[in-house]
């Protein structure tokens, strides 16, 4: 043995120090290191730079409902895969992926509760589960949604988040778009408000129907608001879009939405336009 080896075997050395993988958020857009707890306390919003992060259905729920309880309403039962697509993967072995890193059946889910004393029935996309895009199963979902409001005679709040439509279900993805915006009508013809929440990201067929149709149009800062995605639209008319252009302050500054909330306040905000617009409904 060399005098090295035996050196370096006789160096007491200290065990590794444990440190738990998810004690630290790194904040993807301004690369600041926070406490984990510290971030999920301030809402999953970057305490620096005010980066608001994509959360999950659930957690939503109780951050909006009154004490964090909630009903969550049942979705229709669909025909999974109608058109036997294959790509890389087999369809359905996305949707079993996708199932099981969410522990959800698609990527919409809806919620009766209270707002503050008012009940409501609110909706949330999933961008977790496969970019949050619209199917069948969500067209469905969104629409049992508007008749879960109808029959409580209550507002229907709608989170919005996606890729767009769902490429592996075709046309019958396309169709989802009329048939929000019949259920919609559906909602008016019963005097109930339809508000909307715009996330990051909210894009594609999910913006050109549904997502722009509310009574009052709100959306967190910074979040990806269109149709197109922005180099397509550069491609196509040869001209460089401005600074900032589909984020949330744009859209607000151009007419497109009617304001921009930060997370923090949008209970109360919510709150308040479902007592202006719902007057009849009291506050429990």
């Amino acid at each position: 043995m060399s005098w090295l080896s035996r050196v370096r075997n006789g160096i007491p050395f200290l065990p590794k120090r444990q440190v738990a993988d998810n004690l630290w958020h790194k904040c993807p857009k301004c690369q600041t290191m926070v406490f984990t707890k510290e971030f999920e306390d301030n809402l999953s919003v970057c305490p620096r730079c005010d980066h608001h992060e994509r959360i999950r259905a659930h957690r939503r729920f109780e951050l909006l409902f009154d004490g964090g309880e909630y009903q969550v309403l049942p979705s229709p039962e669909v025909r999974e895969d109608p058109l036997k697509f294959r790509d890389t993967k087999r369809y359905t072995d996305r949707l079993r992926s996708a199932r099981t890193a969410t522990e959800e059946r698609d990527a919409l889910l809806n919620a009766k509760g209270r707002v503050e004393g008012r009940t409501a029935v609110v909706g949330v996309q999933d961008f977790a589960f496969m970019g949050g895009s619209m199917g069948i199963a969500v067209g469905s979902a969104f629409v049992a949604g508007v008749r879960a409001a109808i029959d409580a005679r209550a507002p229907f709040v709608m989170f919005t988040a996606a890729g767009g439509a769902r490429m592996q279900e075709g046309i019958l993805s396309l169709m989802q778009m009329p048939r929000s915006t019949v259920a919609l009508a559906a909602l008016r013809e019963a005097g109930l408000p339809y508000i909307v929440v715009l996330t990051d990201p909210t894009t594609g067929g999910v913006t050109a129907s549904y997502a722009m149709l509310g009574d009052i149009q709100i959306a967190e800062p910074g979040a990806l608001i269109g149709f197109a995605g922005q180099r397509v639209i550069e491609q196509t008319i040869r001209e460089k879009l401005p600074e900032g252009f589909q984020r949330a302050e744009y859209l607000l500054e151009h007419g497109m939405i009617d304001m921009v909330v930060h997370r923090a306040d949008l209970r109360a905000t919510l709150a308040r336009l479902i007592g202006y617009l719902a007057p009849e409904q009291e506050a429990a």
